[in-house]
C-alpha cells in the first residue's frame, strides 16, 4: 500500500502540472490576442521607395467649427484608392494625437476606400459651337467605408459629427482634385446616421465647406 506523505506529494503535483498548464494556456491566449490589437491599429504602409510629398489635411476645429488647411509631408501608396484611404489615415491619426482640436478615438477608421465614376455631364445641345476643347475627365465619388468600433465612438453632436465628415470630404477633395462627391459607409453597411445626428444617406459634396457654415446645415 502507497504510504499516505506519498500519496499526498502525488496530488500536490498533479494539481500544480494542471494549474501550469492552464496557466500557459491563458498567457498564450493573451499573447494573442495583444498581437491582433497591434495588426488592427498598424496604420496602412505605404512603399518605402516612395519619396515624401506634399499633403493638405483640411483640419476640424470645434472652438469655432471651421476647417483649416494644413500643411504635411507624408509618404503615400501611388496606387489610386490606397493612396485615398492613407491620406485619411494620417488626417485621423492627427484627430487622435494629444491636444486635437477635434479630438476622437485612436482607433483604426477607415476600413476601405472605393473611386467611382460619376455620370458625365449632358452632352451638347444643339447647334451650340463646339469649344474645340477635349471633354473633361470624369468626376469620381469616394465611398469611404468606416470601422465600425471608430464609429461606436464617435462623439455625439450635429457640429461634431458634421466637421468629421466634410473634413473627410475636403481632405480628399484637396489632395485628389477628381473626387467631387463621398459616400459614407460603416462596415460595408449603409448607416443612417455617423453618430445620432449627421445623415449619412446622403452624398457628400467636397466642396461643402466653402460654400455653408456646419451651423447652417440641416
Amino acid at each position: 500500500m502507497i504510504p499516505r506523505w506519498q500519496q499526498s506529494i502525488f496530488w500536490i503535483l498533479l494539481v500544480s502540472i494542471v494549474g501550469m498548464a492552464a496557466f500557459l494556456i491563458r498567457l498564450r491566449e493573451r499573447a494573442q490576442h495583444r498581437l491582433l490589437a497591434v495588426q488592427d491599429v498598424a496604420p496602412l504602409t505605404a512603399a518605402t521607395d516612395a519619396p515624401p510629398v506634399p499633403v493638405t489635411l483640411m483640419m476640424a476645429n470645434d472652438a469655432d467649427g471651421s476647417l483649416m488647411p494644413v500643411q504635411r509631408s507624408e509618404t503615400l501608396p501611388s496606387e489610386t484608392t490606397a493612396r485615398a484611404r492613407a491620406l485619411l489615415e494620417v488626417l485621423f491619426s492627427e484627430y487622435a494625437a494629444p491636444n486635437s482640436l477635434h479630438p476622437l478615438a485612436a482607433l483604426p477608421a477607415v476600413a476601405d476606400v472605393y473611386l467611382l465614376p460619376l455620370p458625365t455631364s449632358p452632352s451638347q445641345p444643339p447647334g451650340q459651337p463646339s469649344s474645340g476643347q477635349p471633354p473633361a475627365s470624369p468626376d469620381d465619388l469616394a465611398v469611404v467605408n468606416l470601422s465600425g468600433n471608430f464609429v461606436a465612438h464617435h462623439p455625439s453632436g450635429i457640429e461634431t459629427e458634421t466637421l468629421t465628415l466634410l473634413s473627410v470630404a475636403s481632405t480628399l477633395h484637396a489632395n485628389m482634385p477628381q473626387i467631387t462627391q463621398v459616400h459614407f459607409l460603416v462596415d460595408g453597411q449603409q448607416k443612417d446616421t455617423l453618430a445620432g445626428h449627421a445623415d449619412l444617406t446622403r452624398n457628400y459634396l467636397t466642396t461643402e465647406h466653402e460654400e455653408s457654415t456646419v451651423e447652417s446645415l440641416p
